[in-house]
């Protein structure tokens, strides 16, 4: 990502523009640069786009979990002095502005889920790889997407660095394990913050079903599909996925 991060304290994080706080939350194998195109279209709309790194695999075994990551962005969110945020997350990242949302709503403006985990149990469970074994972690990198030259050989090395590491690869397990029990079912008829959810119609990791229970349980939600799109519609259609979430915006005048 071609975007400066800065530290501060024990946050490592990207900022850019100025107005109301879009924060992003990646999913459990991807990276900052994935939401490249939310950040390049969105500060010109008037917003602040920040992008903290979730401190997936520097939290003790013990602490790796979907609550505990809900907790380090409320400290995050309260150390920038944030007082209402937009939230965006895909996949894990997803899943945890919900449990967010959850504790804290009166810091959450709004919600924008895409791919999220947090309702189906398998969804992060069963898409972990082989350590050492490239090709199989390059299929399963092609896998999360429709078109399977998204998933550039520069992903699919970080994918491979990530569980070629041991420690990393027990730690995505955890957090795997963790999302799983953190099924958000029950809760979700209870939160009432505005929630877009933008899902690809050939998602096979999180598949539209889900984000049809997602629109049927939550009470105010708007679901939008793109199509020809798997599980990280902001990578796979950028321009349309900040079409359709800048459009929600402004229909709902944040």
């Amino acid at each position: 990502m071609e975007h400066y991060l800065q530290q501060e304290g024990k946050f490592t994080y990207l900022e850019k523009g100025e107005g109301t706080p879009i924060v992003i939350l990646h999913g459990l194998m991807g990276g900052l640069s994935n939401f490249d195109g939310v950040v390049n279209f969105f500060p010109e709309k008037g917003y602040k786009v920040v992008i903290p790194e979730l401190p997936l695999y520097t939290m003790s075994l013990l602490k790796t979990s979907v609550g505990t990551f809900a907790k380090y962005l409320k400290e995050f969110i309260e150390f920038k002095e944030y007082k209402e945020v937009i939230l965006l997350g895909n996949s894990l990242g997803g899943h945890i502005a919900l449990l967010f949302t959850k504790m804290f709503p009166e810091l959450v403006k709004g919600l924008v889920i895409t791919g999220s985990s947090g309702l189906y149990e398998n969804a992060m469970g069963e898409s972990y790889p082989r350590r050492g074994d490239y090709e199989f972690i390059k299929k399963k990198a092609q896998n999360v997407f429709y078109d399977p030259a998204v998933a550039t050989k520069e992903i699919v090395d970080e994918v491979y660095v990530t569980v070629s590491d041991r420690n990393k690869l027990i730690k995505t397990l955890a957090i795997a394990k963790s999302a799983i029990r953190h099924n958000m079912a029950k809760d979700l008829p209870k939160m009432t913050t505005p929630t877009c959810i933008i899902w690809g119609k050939n998602d096979t990791v999180t598949p539209p079903e889900v984000a049809e229970d997602f629109n049927r349980l939550l009470p105010d939600s708007d679901l939008y599909w793109i199509d020809e799109c798997g599980h990280a519609a902001m990578m796979e259609h950028p321009d349309l996925f900040n079409d359709l979430f800048n459009s929600w915006l402004q229909k709902r005048e944040f």
